[in-house]
């Protein structure tokens, strides 16, 4: 499981995807908040880095480029050099703490300060 983040709709945008890495390639599927998809890409376990494409069924393509960490991947994706943003993804047994840390960034209050300028 995991997450995306988007510069136009602010917040953690959560992914449900089941990956397989075997020989240097990734596979899978998944949905989020845009609907369903498909991921086919490559990785390095010895640089720790991996790329894929997120394909929308009947729809557009994502981008994704990450970098393995103790707790999963993290990176940017991506859609033709117009939208960017970040992601994180982990192993589902990792998703007790992340799950909180979403929640709490959705529901955490947020102060206004504002300033005026002198006339």
């Amino acid at each position: 499981m995991g997450f995306f983040t988007y510069n136009l709709s602010p917040g953690k945008h959560r992914m449900d995807l089941t990956l397989t890495f075997s020989n240097g390639v990734i596979s899978g599927d998944g949905t989020d908040g845009v609907g369903l998809f498909l991921i086919s890409g490559r990785y390095d376990a010895a640089a720790s880095e991996c790329h894929w494409t997120k394909t929308y069924i009947g729809a557009h393509e994502v981008f994704y480029r990450g970098f393995r960490e103790g707790k999963g991947i993290w990176g940017l994706w991506e859609i033709r050099a117009w939208w960017r943003g970040g992601f994180h993804i982990w192993p589902l047994g990792e998703e007790e703490m992340e799950e909180l840390e979403i929640e709490a960034e959705e529901t955490a209050p947020v102060e206004a300060i504002g300033v005026m300028g002198s006339r």
